[in-house]
Protein backbone atom coordinates (compact mmCIF):
# COMPACT_ATOMS: atom_id res chain seq x y z
CA UNK A 1 0.00 0.00 0.00
CA UNK A 2 1.56 3.53 -0.95
CA UNK A 3 2.23 5.65 1.55
CA UNK A 4 -0.03 9.12 1.42
CA UNK A 5 3.04 11.78 1.80
CA UNK A 6 1.66 16.00 1.97
CA UNK A 7 3.22 18.24 0.03
CA UNK A 8 3.29 21.70 2.06
CA UNK A 9 4.95 24.79 -0.17
CA UNK A 10 5.79 27.61 1.70
CA UNK A 11 7.70 29.20 -1.44
CA UNK A 12 11.40 29.82 -1.92
CA UNK A 13 14.07 28.89 -5.05
CA UNK A 14 12.81 26.06 -5.64
CA UNK A 15 9.50 27.85 -6.71
CA UNK A 16 10.83 30.65 -8.23
CA UNK A 17 10.35 31.86 -11.83
CA UNK A 18 12.55 35.18 -13.01
CA UNK A 19 10.75 38.32 -13.00
CA UNK A 20 12.36 42.17 -13.73
CA UNK A 21 12.94 42.32 -10.41
CA UNK A 22 15.23 39.02 -9.95
CA UNK A 23 13.69 35.75 -8.77
CA UNK A 24 10.34 35.47 -6.69
CA UNK A 25 7.96 32.29 -5.54
CA UNK A 26 5.66 31.58 -8.72
CA UNK A 27 5.43 28.43 -9.63
CA UNK A 28 1.93 27.03 -8.62
CA UNK A 29 1.53 23.87 -6.53
CA UNK A 30 0.34 21.93 -9.04
CA UNK A 31 3.36 22.80 -11.30
CA UNK A 32 5.20 21.66 -8.81
CA UNK A 33 3.28 18.58 -7.72
CA UNK A 34 3.58 17.32 -11.93
CA UNK A 35 7.32 17.74 -11.17
CA UNK A 36 7.75 15.61 -8.18
CA UNK A 37 5.46 12.65 -9.18
CA UNK A 38 8.70 11.85 -11.11
CA UNK A 39 10.50 10.95 -8.15
CA UNK A 40 7.73 9.75 -6.05
CA UNK A 41 6.83 6.15 -7.45
CA UNK A 42 6.24 4.51 -3.88
CA UNK A 43 4.13 7.39 -2.62
CA UNK A 44 1.05 9.33 -3.42
CA UNK A 45 1.46 12.46 -3.19
CA UNK A 46 -1.04 15.49 -2.05
CA UNK A 47 0.23 19.03 -2.15
CA UNK A 48 -0.87 22.63 -0.68
CA UNK A 49 0.17 25.94 -1.24
CA UNK A 50 0.16 26.96 2.33
CA UNK A 51 2.83 30.47 1.90
CA UNK A 52 4.59 31.48 -1.45
CA UNK A 53 7.52 33.16 0.09
CA UNK A 54 11.10 34.15 -0.31
CA UNK A 55 12.18 32.37 3.21
CA UNK A 56 13.80 35.94 3.61
CA UNK A 57 10.07 36.85 4.44
CA UNK A 58 8.88 34.32 6.24
CA UNK A 59 8.57 35.53 10.24
CA UNK A 60 7.80 33.26 13.90
CA UNK A 61 4.01 33.64 13.11
CA UNK A 62 4.63 31.61 9.79
CA UNK A 63 6.19 28.96 11.93
CA UNK A 64 3.53 28.99 14.01
CA UNK A 65 0.94 28.74 11.43
CA UNK A 66 3.00 26.00 9.46
CA UNK A 67 3.03 23.78 13.04
CA UNK A 68 -0.67 24.16 13.24
CA UNK A 69 -1.19 22.84 9.66
CA UNK A 70 1.73 20.12 10.26
CA UNK A 71 0.30 18.90 13.64
CA UNK A 72 -3.53 18.88 11.50
CA UNK A 73 -2.00 16.83 8.84
CA UNK A 74 -0.27 14.46 11.44
CA UNK A 75 -3.39 12.41 11.47
CA UNK A 76 -4.48 12.01 7.88
CA UNK A 77 -1.03 11.38 6.28
CA UNK A 78 1.71 9.38 6.75
CA UNK A 79 4.37 11.78 6.15
CA UNK A 80 4.60 15.35 5.13
CA UNK A 81 7.40 17.20 3.18
CA UNK A 82 7.74 20.84 3.19
CA UNK A 83 8.92 23.01 0.25
CA UNK A 84 11.08 25.85 1.80
CA UNK A 85 13.66 28.74 0.58
CA UNK A 86 17.17 27.81 1.98
CA UNK A 87 17.58 31.42 3.39
CA UNK A 88 15.87 30.80 7.04
CA UNK A 89 14.93 26.89 6.14
CA UNK A 90 16.99 26.20 9.74
CA UNK A 91 15.40 28.53 11.58
CA UNK A 92 12.15 26.97 10.47
CA UNK A 93 12.98 23.40 10.75
CA UNK A 94 14.43 24.43 14.51
CA UNK A 95 11.79 25.89 15.44
CA UNK A 96 9.47 23.04 14.64
CA UNK A 97 11.44 20.99 16.09
CA UNK A 98 10.09 22.71 19.54
CA UNK A 99 6.36 23.18 18.57
CA UNK A 100 5.81 19.50 17.24
CA UNK A 101 7.52 17.83 20.42
CA UNK A 102 7.19 13.87 20.15
CA UNK A 103 5.36 14.19 16.51
CA UNK A 104 4.64 10.93 15.61
CA UNK A 105 5.33 10.88 11.65
CA UNK A 106 8.50 12.19 9.74
CA UNK A 107 8.51 15.90 8.77
CA UNK A 108 11.07 16.44 6.55
CA UNK A 109 12.09 20.28 5.17
CA UNK A 110 13.82 20.72 2.36
CA UNK A 111 14.14 23.18 -0.36
CA UNK A 112 16.57 23.71 -3.45
CA UNK A 113 19.51 25.55 -4.61
CA UNK A 114 18.24 26.34 -8.53
CA UNK A 115 14.13 26.09 -9.03
CA UNK A 116 12.84 23.02 -10.34
CA UNK A 117 12.27 24.33 -13.81
CA UNK A 118 15.47 24.93 -14.36
CA UNK A 119 17.10 21.69 -16.11
CA UNK A 120 19.67 21.46 -13.91
CA UNK A 121 18.29 22.12 -10.56
CA UNK A 122 19.04 19.96 -7.24
CA UNK A 123 15.15 20.89 -6.63
CA UNK A 124 14.16 16.76 -7.93
CA UNK A 125 16.87 15.06 -6.06
CA UNK A 126 16.40 16.66 -2.70
CA UNK A 127 12.65 16.38 -3.06
CA UNK A 128 13.10 12.47 -4.01
CA UNK A 129 14.97 12.22 -0.26
CA UNK A 130 12.87 14.19 1.73
CA UNK A 131 9.96 12.13 -0.03
CA UNK A 132 11.82 8.70 0.57
CA UNK A 133 12.43 10.10 4.17
CA UNK A 134 9.01 10.69 4.92
CA UNK A 135 7.89 7.72 3.33
CA UNK A 136 10.31 5.59 6.31
CA UNK A 137 8.13 5.81 9.85
CA UNK A 138 10.97 7.44 11.64
CA UNK A 139 8.98 10.87 13.56
CA UNK A 140 10.70 13.79 14.20
CA UNK A 141 12.00 17.11 12.45
CA UNK A 142 14.26 16.34 9.72
CA UNK A 143 15.69 18.42 6.55
CA UNK A 144 17.10 16.73 3.36
CA UNK A 145 19.38 18.61 1.46
CA UNK A 146 22.07 17.05 -1.01
CA UNK A 147 21.55 13.52 -0.55
CA UNK A 148 21.37 13.34 3.38
CA UNK A 149 19.10 13.96 6.16
CA UNK A 150 19.69 15.81 9.23
CA UNK A 151 18.34 16.34 12.57
CA UNK A 152 15.95 19.62 11.76
CA UNK A 153 17.70 20.91 15.03
CA UNK A 154 21.08 20.43 13.97
CA UNK A 155 20.87 21.58 10.60
CA UNK A 156 22.32 24.84 9.23
CA UNK A 157 23.15 26.75 5.86
CA UNK A 158 26.82 26.77 5.60
CA UNK A 159 27.52 27.51 2.08
CA UNK A 160 25.83 30.13 -0.46
CA UNK A 161 25.74 28.84 -3.83
CA UNK A 162 26.84 24.69 -3.62
CA UNK A 163 24.08 22.46 -4.00
CA UNK A 164 25.58 20.93 -0.70
CA UNK A 165 24.70 23.95 0.91
CA UNK A 166 23.64 22.74 4.39
CA UNK A 167 25.46 20.91 7.30
CA UNK A 168 24.73 18.70 10.63
CA UNK A 169 26.49 20.49 12.95
CA UNK A 170 27.87 18.68 15.99
CA UNK A 171 25.23 15.40 15.48
CA UNK A 172 26.03 12.73 12.78
CA UNK A 173 23.41 12.95 9.86
CA UNK A 174 20.59 10.92 10.28
CA UNK A 175 20.56 9.41 6.40
CA UNK A 176 22.98 9.52 3.82
CA UNK A 177 22.09 8.43 0.01
CA UNK A 178 25.13 6.41 -1.46
CA UNK A 179 24.49 3.85 -4.40
CA UNK A 180 22.99 1.72 -1.65
CA UNK A 181 20.28 3.72 -1.23
CA UNK A 182 18.90 5.28 1.94
CA UNK A 183 20.80 4.31 5.14
CA UNK A 184 19.52 5.65 8.04
CA UNK A 185 21.54 5.74 11.02
CA UNK A 186 19.06 4.92 13.97
CA UNK A 187 21.44 6.16 16.68
CA UNK A 188 21.50 9.02 15.91
CA UNK A 189 17.59 9.12 15.60
CA UNK A 190 15.45 11.28 18.59
CA UNK A 191 13.25 8.71 19.82
CA UNK A 192 9.54 10.20 20.99
CA UNK A 193 9.48 10.21 25.10
CA UNK A 194 5.91 10.89 25.48
CA UNK A 195 2.72 11.90 23.37
CA UNK A 196 2.66 14.36 21.13
CA UNK A 197 1.19 18.08 21.60
CA UNK A 198 1.15 20.92 19.48
CA UNK A 199 3.34 23.90 21.23
CA UNK A 200 3.20 27.02 18.86
CA UNK A 201 3.26 29.87 21.65
CA UNK A 202 6.53 32.03 21.29
CA UNK A 203 7.71 35.47 22.16
CA UNK A 204 9.51 37.95 19.58
CA UNK A 205 11.37 39.58 22.39
CA UNK A 206 14.54 38.06 21.86
CA UNK A 207 17.88 39.11 20.08
CA UNK A 208 21.03 37.92 18.86
CA UNK A 209 24.46 39.59 19.50
CA UNK A 210 27.14 38.76 17.64
CA UNK A 211 30.32 40.18 20.01
CA UNK A 212 33.25 42.15 18.37
CA UNK A 213 36.06 43.76 19.50
CA UNK A 214 34.76 47.54 20.43
CA UNK A 215 31.35 46.43 21.40
CA UNK A 216 29.70 48.33 23.87
CA UNK A 217 28.02 46.74 27.17
CA UNK A 218 25.69 49.25 27.09
CA UNK A 219 23.83 47.32 24.25
CA UNK A 220 22.50 44.81 26.48
CA UNK A 221 20.70 48.09 29.03
CA UNK A 222 19.70 49.37 26.08
CA UNK A 223 18.09 45.89 24.82
CA UNK A 224 16.40 45.58 28.19
CA UNK A 225 14.85 49.39 27.98
CA UNK A 226 13.53 48.06 24.66
CA UNK A 227 11.16 45.37 26.17
CA UNK A 228 13.66 42.78 24.96
CA UNK A 229 13.05 39.56 26.87
CA UNK A 230 16.16 37.88 25.87
CA UNK A 231 19.60 37.84 24.68
CA UNK A 232 21.65 35.13 22.71
CA UNK A 233 24.86 35.72 22.61
CA UNK A 234 27.23 34.61 20.32
CA UNK A 235 30.95 34.90 22.28
CA UNK A 236 34.47 34.31 21.52
CA UNK A 237 35.98 31.04 20.79
CA UNK A 238 34.79 28.54 23.74
CA UNK A 239 32.07 31.66 24.64
CA UNK A 240 34.52 34.18 26.02
CA UNK A 241 32.97 38.04 26.62
CA UNK A 242 35.00 41.01 27.70
CA UNK A 243 35.00 42.83 31.29
CA UNK A 244 37.82 45.04 31.39
CA UNK A 245 37.49 47.88 29.17
CA UNK A 246 33.30 46.75 28.16
CA UNK A 247 32.51 45.01 31.42
CA UNK A 248 29.66 42.65 29.72
CA UNK A 249 29.96 40.81 33.05
CA UNK A 250 28.24 43.82 34.61
CA UNK A 251 25.46 44.54 32.48
CA UNK A 252 24.75 40.76 31.87
CA UNK A 253 24.35 40.46 35.75
CA UNK A 254 22.30 43.94 36.16
CA UNK A 255 19.48 42.94 33.25
CA UNK A 256 19.57 38.93 34.79
CA UNK A 257 18.51 40.07 38.02
CA UNK A 258 15.58 41.71 36.75
CA UNK A 259 14.53 38.59 34.70
CA UNK A 260 15.77 38.65 31.36
CA UNK A 261 17.02 35.20 30.01
CA UNK A 262 20.88 35.82 28.89
CA UNK A 263 22.26 32.49 26.68
CA UNK A 264 25.79 32.72 25.83
CA UNK A 265 27.46 30.33 23.03
CA UNK A 266 30.29 30.11 20.37
CA UNK A 267 30.84 32.29 17.24
CA UNK A 268 32.28 29.26 16.14
CA UNK A 269 30.05 26.77 13.85
CA UNK A 270 31.05 23.59 15.42
CA UNK A 271 32.47 22.22 18.52
CA UNK A 272 30.64 24.77 20.55
CA UNK A 273 30.86 26.86 23.99
CA UNK A 274 32.31 25.62 27.22
CA UNK A 275 32.35 28.45 29.36
CA UNK A 276 33.69 26.76 32.38
CA UNK A 277 37.49 26.85 30.63
CA UNK A 278 38.51 30.52 31.22
CA UNK A 279 37.69 33.58 33.31
CA UNK A 280 35.92 35.28 30.54
CA UNK A 281 33.21 32.28 30.61
CA UNK A 282 33.51 31.69 34.42
CA UNK A 283 32.03 35.13 35.35
CA UNK A 284 29.41 35.02 32.65
CA UNK A 285 27.70 32.04 34.41
CA UNK A 286 28.27 33.49 37.61
CA UNK A 287 26.75 36.67 36.47
CA UNK A 288 23.80 34.76 35.60
CA UNK A 289 24.17 33.39 31.74
CA UNK A 290 22.83 30.43 30.55
CA UNK A 291 25.02 27.96 28.17
CA UNK A 292 24.32 26.98 24.55
CA UNK A 293 26.98 24.09 24.52
CA UNK A 294 26.92 22.82 20.55
CA UNK A 295 23.67 24.32 19.75
CA UNK A 296 23.21 25.47 16.59
CA UNK A 297 22.64 29.35 16.63
CA UNK A 298 18.89 28.53 14.47
CA UNK A 299 18.59 26.07 17.41
CA UNK A 300 19.71 28.59 20.43
CA UNK A 301 17.77 31.47 19.09
CA UNK A 302 14.39 29.76 18.20
CA UNK A 303 14.46 27.72 21.90
CA UNK A 304 14.78 30.85 23.65
CA UNK A 305 11.80 32.55 21.41
CA UNK A 306 9.35 29.20 21.96
CA UNK A 307 11.07 28.50 26.13
CA UNK A 308 9.83 32.31 26.75
CA UNK A 309 6.82 31.58 24.95
CA UNK A 310 5.95 28.71 27.33
CA UNK A 311 6.70 30.75 30.59
CA UNK A 312 7.78 34.04 32.16
CA UNK A 313 9.26 32.51 35.23
CA UNK A 314 13.35 32.60 34.60
CA UNK A 315 14.29 29.57 36.51
CA UNK A 316 11.54 27.41 34.80
CA UNK A 317 13.21 29.16 31.36
CA UNK A 318 16.87 27.73 33.42
CA UNK A 319 15.25 24.12 33.82
CA UNK A 320 14.36 23.83 29.43
CA UNK A 321 18.03 25.39 29.10
CA UNK A 322 19.40 22.37 31.34
CA UNK A 323 17.67 19.47 29.12
CA UNK A 324 18.35 18.09 25.71
CA UNK A 325 14.65 18.48 24.48
CA UNK A 326 14.42 17.52 20.75
CA UNK A 327 18.30 16.47 20.41
CA UNK A 328 19.41 20.07 19.93
CA UNK A 329 22.33 20.11 22.22
CA UNK A 330 24.83 17.99 24.44
CA UNK A 331 25.04 18.94 27.95
CA UNK A 332 27.86 17.44 29.48
CA UNK A 333 27.34 15.25 32.58
CA UNK A 334 30.33 17.12 34.57
CA UNK A 335 31.59 20.74 34.05
CA UNK A 336 35.30 20.97 34.48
Amino acid sequence: MKKKILIISTGGTLSSVKSEKGLIPGLSSQEILSELKLVSRDSELYIEELLSLDSANIFPEDWAALARKIADASKEYDGITIIHGTDTLAYTSSMLSFMLPNISIPVIVTGSQLSISHPVADALENCRCAIYMAACGYPGVFVAFNRKVMLGCRASKVRSLSFDAFDSINYPNVAEISSLGLHVNRDALKVPTGDFKLEPDYSEEVFLLKLYPGIKAKIILKLYQQGYRGIYIEGYGLGGVPFLKHDFITAISQVTEKGMIVVIGSQCRYEGSNLSVYETGRLAVESGALEAYDMTSEAAITKLMWTLGQTGDADEVRKYFSRNMVGEVHIPTTIK
